[in-house]
């Protein structure tokens, strides 16, 4: 029988509003029984909820596991996806491919191959059938359920020299690191909030290599007992102790960190609300800030900015950039200490 074919972007999956994408549907159908020509589905092992969304459903729940469990089975139920009706954004899967449709059969991927999914799951198609755990320390959550993977969909492929929680803790932040590698350049100095995450210390390594022996590359971190172990894993010059969400400090002790100049260039990985003006207050004019965060307000950055008339390159972080998946993957594999911290820490 032939198969129906979709919409390249996953619009035949759209319930309501219709005429939208996946993305910013209210509802979309998750239903697993239809299987269409240009799309992929993978049968789930676990949920990478992205670090603001896991944060607010945490704290929602008073750090219950139980009702953490309950209020994603709900998301999903009701909407369909993975989609943090609070924060909007979702996270990333790992899975094993169960049904690859006719148009596909091209590809570099076969039935029983795992992959990590590399788009959100705020636009994922995903049913969940019961959660078997629930891991607070690492935003994870193991599942036994379904999702799809429309025609425009990126993913990868979990390597094999490196373990499933491995590669998925890395994979889910991939398109930090690979931009900054991108936005810096020789000499520049480099101010990343929330240094002490894992966006944060991928992206320190990356311009580290990048700014090279005459730049700088300053963390910021909350809790000065972080400061050491962040110094002795080599990807910050300097790590200073501030807030994110109060920027006069933040700028006060970044300055006096790159010898009273404001910066080429800021990340801001924090996974908290009200951290723009931290990001933005210490870059000098025609410098750049790159909003990762899932927590970023755009109403906030763009009059704040204006408000304290900064002529700044704001940019929105969208979790891919090119060969952002094998760019992460090689960190662990070139650094032994991040490796060995992402194994205790993230798996």
């Amino acid at each position: 029988m032939e198969q129906l074919k979709g919409n390249k972007y996953g619009t035949h999956r759209v319930i309501e509003p219709k005429g939208v994408l996946t993305q910013a549907a209210w509802k979309i159908d998750n239903d697993m029984t239809k299987r269409y020509s240009n799309e992929i589905i993978c049968d789930v092992i676990s949920l990478n909820i992205d670090s603001a969304s896991f944060t607010q459903i945490e704290e929602a729940c008073g750090g219950d596991e139980q009702k953490i469990a309950d209020m994603i089975m709900g998301i999903v139920a009701e909407r369909g996806k993975q989609q943090n009706p609070v924060t909007g954004s979702g996270g990333m899967f790992i899975g094993k491919v169960a049904y690859i449709g006719e148009d596909l059969k091209d590809r570099d991927l076969k039935v029983g191959d795992k992959i990590a999914s590399l788009v959100s799951l705020s636009l994922t198609p995903l049913k969940i059938e019961k959660i078997l755990a629930v891991h607070k320390d690492i935003d994870r959550v193991d599942i036994v359920g379904q999702a799809v993977l429309f025609e425009s969909g990126i993913y990868a492929k979990l390597p094999e020299d490196m373990s499933e929680p491995l590669a998925l803790a890395a994979l889910d932040v991939a398109g930090a690191p690979a931009q900054a590698r991108k936005l810096p350049k020789e000499g520049d100095s480099v101010l990343i909030l929330g240094a002490n995450g894992k966006s944060g210390v991928l992206c320190g390594y990356e311009a580290m290599k990048k700014v090279g022996p005459n730049g700088n590359v300053v963390g910021v971190v909350r809790n000065p007992k972080q400061v050491p172990a962040l110094m002795e894993l080599g990807v910050y010059n300097k790590v200073i102790v501030a807030s994110a969400t109060e920027p006069v400090a933040v700028l006060e002790a970044a300055l006096e960190a790159n010898g009273g100049k404001e910066y080429d260039i800021s990340i801001c990985c924090v996974n908290v609300e009200n951290c723009e003006m931290s990001a933005i207050l210490p870059v000098r004019d025609d410098g750049i800030v790159y909003f990762f965060s899932m927590a970023t307000s755009f109403t906030k950055a763009a009059l704040g900015a204006e408000g304290i008339g900064k002529d700044v390159t704001m940019i929105i972080g969208n979790g891919y950039t090119k060969d952002h998946a094998e760019i992460t993957l090689n960190v662990l594999r070139e650094n032994e200490k991040l490796r060995k911290l992402f194994d205790e820490k993230y798996c």
